[in-house]
């Protein structure tokens, strides 16, 4: 029996993570946290029984304690619940899904714990990568990617040599062929043709950051140079990244795109579960096309590289801003191509650490969410 922590368990890849738990058998769920919803926290609480629960807000970590009072799940709650949660002896495997910076520190507490890291909040490398796969060669834990892409990366490695170039393929999101910009809604911006996410990541792939923020992961997991990661637009999103080697062959990773499949791969690995997805019909599909992305109406996507290439503290900057800047507009405060502009802005205003220790990434951060709100203030 396997036993799982969640972090992030009440977003779409938690809900995700306990769906496939249920149908896959074998897995025990050990710990859960979320930030604040108690109401479903608590439901799958009662219905998982782990011997720890964390929430990050002291009125709703009461609340669940009075709610939970007669079961034996132990509740703590405060800005370190996570990672109380992540350090839980007796997890093998923890599914880190906090959607947000946040998710570093308890992903470093489970890395240092040698546990097996199933990842799928990008943030948590993006700030620090270099330090947790650094981490992760001294405690023997594995660090296996949940996002669609990266999990394909990383099936198409496996028995495989050193790859020449990563090809990360992007749906290209709502405004793929749209030519004007500058009236998008925020509903429209919200509307992805192909997956279902949470606010920011859906804006995000919409302006093709998430894209750009995922080059940076893929780096750090792959230990990869900005040049051997090409974007390549995939509106079908049947093929989800593919991997070249030396001699010019390309391997490929294909299914109908359902984050079943990866979330289960990391649990499961190094086997496969039984099939939780549609079979894929390729004379169904019947064209895979495939296009260069168009940083000119994209610059977010150019944003990421460059952070990737200056290095140190620039990508957890970078991820600060984005953050920033993506509420704003969501919020009405700015219009779809402001989300660039002040993203550059940002970039343009900050100092580079080089070589940064956690300490710095995390004051980086901070800086980078204060400069963006004064910007916004301005603006």
């Amino acid at each position: 029996m396997r036993k799982v922590t969640i972090l992030g368990s009440t977003g779409s890849i938690g809900l995700a993570a306990l769906s496939v738990i249920r149908k896959v058998p074998g897995f025990e769920v050990v710990g859960l946290s979320a930030r604040r919803n108690v109401e479903l926290l608590a439901s799958q609480a009662r219905e998982f029984s782990p011997k720890i629960i964390g929430v990050a807000e002291e009125l709703e970590g009461e609340a669940l304690k009075r709610n939970l009072a007669d079961t034996k799940s132990e509740v703590v709650y405060g800005e370190s619940a996570s990672s109380s949660v992540a350090g839980l002896d007796e997890a093998d495997i923890v599914l880190v899904a906090i959607s947000s910076a946040e998710s570093l520190l308890p992903a470093l507490t489970a890395i240092k714990r040698g546990k097996r890291i199933a990842i799928a909040s990008k943030e948590a490398l993006i700030l620090a990568g270099d330090i947790l796969m650094k981490e992760a060669k001294k405690s023997g834990a594995e660090i296996i990617p949940v996002d669609s892409e990266h999990s394909a990366i990383f099936q198409c490695l496996q028995g495989r040599y050193e790859p020449k170039r990563i090809i990360l393929t992007a749906s290209g999101g709502p405004f793929l062929d749209r030519e004007d910009l500058t009236n998008i809604s925020r509903d429209e911006a919200l509307s992805h043709p192909t997956w279902a996410m949470g606010k920011r990541i859906t804006i995000d792939s919409a302006t093709l950051m998430n894209k750009g923020l995922e080059v940076i992961e893929a780096a750090r997991l792959f230990n990869l140079k900005p040049k051997d990661i090409e974007v390549v637009v995939h509106p079908e999103a049947i093929l989800h990244s593919a991997v070249e080697f030396s001699d010019g062959t390309v391997i490929a990773q294909l299914s109908n795109p359902d984050m079943a499949l990866p979330i289960a791969y990391a649990l499961t690995y190094p086997e496969r579960s039984k099939s939780l997805i549609k079979p894929l019909d390729l004379t169904e599909v019947s064209k895979l096309s495939f296009r260069k992305p168009d940083i000119k109406r994209f610059p977010c996507l150019s944003l990421a590289y460059f952070s990737l290439e200056k290095g140190g503290t620039m990508p957890a900057v970078l991820n600060a801003a984005d953050e920033v800047v993506v509420e704003a507009f969501l919020n009405g405060e700015i219009p779809f191509m402001g989300i660039p502009k002040l993203i550059e802005e940002v970039l343009s205003a900050h100092s580079v650490t080089d070589n940064p220790k956690i300490e710095d990434i995390l004051m980086a951060d901070k800086w980078a969410r204060e400069k963006a709100k004064g910007l916004l203030r301005e603006s």
